[in-house]
């Protein structure tokens, strides 16, 4: 209760002297003779030096107060690069198509878009029907399982009461906002749409691009863990 008062008294403020404010972080920082022009969208705790940081509900001020779900206020062809981590399954599937739409006319030509989000295939295979050897989940499948049940769920007794893979998929799925899960060829299959091209999977904290190497905030939860939970997709806006 207390963090959602924070999250509507930071949103509100925002609101009222946030316009002005968020014009000249942007001009700031479009000005800056840097030659890579970076923008994170979503950035939570996950402040990155030399990047354009934003989020919807801005933790300082310094990050850019930022709705990813109307346009951008960016000229068309304005960034280098664009990188998202677990913001996009926070809302509706056409208004995370939108907001790709929108990063798609942001970038440059030939610049490259990265998002990383929960991936369904992760949670289809955390699931077995019964504990039989030959479904046996790994070492790390196991420990993320047990770790996400002692700690992530409340009203153990209610809401999950023996330690079943099923009561971390259906948490998983509805809890903390999140709207659409993805998975690797709806992700595919979005970006070829819109017109991006060198669509590629990557790992966490891996890329062929210097740039986007190590962005992650692998810190916040328990060694191994988002990445293991996590999709990372990379693709590029063709050069005219």
């Amino acid at each position: 209760m207390r963090k959602k008062l924070r999250r509507v008294i930071r949103r509100a403020l925002a609101s009222h002297l946030g316009f002005k404010h968020d014009q000249g972080l942007i001009a700031r920082y479009l000005d800056n003779s840097a030659t890579e022009k970076k923008l994170q969208l979503g950035c939570g705790r996950n402040w990155l030096e030399g990047w354009l940081n934003s989020d919807y509900f801005p933790r300082t001020s310094d990050i850019l107060q930022l709705d990813v779900t109307v346009a951008l206020p960016f000229e068309d062809d304005t960034f280098d690069y664009i990188f998202s981590e677990h913001v996009i399954e926070h809302i509706s599937y056409p208004k995370g198509v939108y907001m790709l739409e929108e990063c798609f006319r942001v970038l440059k030509p030939g610049g490259v878009l990265r998002v990383g989000t929960p991936d369904l295939a992760f949670l289809v295979n955390l699931y077995r029907e019964d504990e039989t050897p030959g479904h046996a989940r790994t070492q790390m499948e196991q420990e993320f399982l047990e770790y996400f049940l002692a700690n992530e769920i409340k009203d153990r007794e209610t809401n999950a009461p023996v330690d079943f893979d099923t009561y971390l998929i259906n948490k998983f799925v509805r809890a903390w906002g999140h709207e659409f899960i993805y998975d690797e060829k709806s992700l595919r299959y979005i970006m070829k749409t819109l017109g991006f091209a060198d669509i590629t999977r990557c790992e966490v904290m891996e890329s062929r691009h210097t740039t986007l190497c190590n962005v992650e905030n692998v810190d916040r939860k328990p060694h191994g863990h988002i990445a293991l939970e996590t999709i990372v997709m990379e693709s590029t806006k063709p050069a005219r």
